[in-house]
């Protein structure tokens, strides 16, 4: 079987069909691609709870050592599923409503190991990837605590 990895975090935008092209280039070894595309919401559910709605994101990471964590990561959905590749694109920087935050893909040659990696991916960069979120509303801007209801959901992926 072969594989590929790709992981990037950037402040650009990206396309996530490019995306799922670039990972599926030349293979027929494929037959699922799972998706999550993480998208900045506004509207009146904030994620600091004030009621104001949310204008913006700004994320920060500390470069290098955010790569590696997920990469550490993805090495591990790697060996757990029979994966033929998966893409992490990460955005950092200035994030407006509607635009993307994060998408993983998942390659593998049927779709129930594809689902599950994506889900243990996400778990664990919703409760643990090195990003910090500040967000902000009309009354100002706050930094995001982390939610006990993703460190929850990310131990359910821990091997005992």
């Amino acid at each position: 079987m072969t594989s590929n990895v790709t992981i990037r975090i950037q402040d650009a935008d990206f396309d996530v069909s490019s995306e799922i092209a670039a990972l599926t280039a030349s293979r027929t070894d494929i037959g699922a691609v799972v998706t999550f595309s993480g998208i900045c919401r506004g509207g009146q559910e904030n994620l600091s709870g004030s009621g104001d709605a949310t204008t913006a994101l700004t994320l920060e990471h500390y470069p290098g050592m955010a790569e590696a964590e997920i990469a550490r990561h993805a090495d591990e959905a790697m060996n757990r599923w029979p994966l033929t590749g998966l893409t992490i694109v990460h955005r950092v920087g200035r994030i407006l409503p509607g635009e993307n935050i994060m998408v993983v893909l998942t390659a593998s040659a049927h779709r129930q190991a594809a689902f599950q990696a994506a889900e243990f991916l996400m778990d664990y960069l919703k409760a643990h990837a090195p990003f910090w979120k500040r967000e902000e509303t009309a009354g100002g801007s706050s930094w995001i605590a982390a939610k006990t209801d993703d460190d929850d959901a990310a131990a359910r992926w821990d091997k005992n």
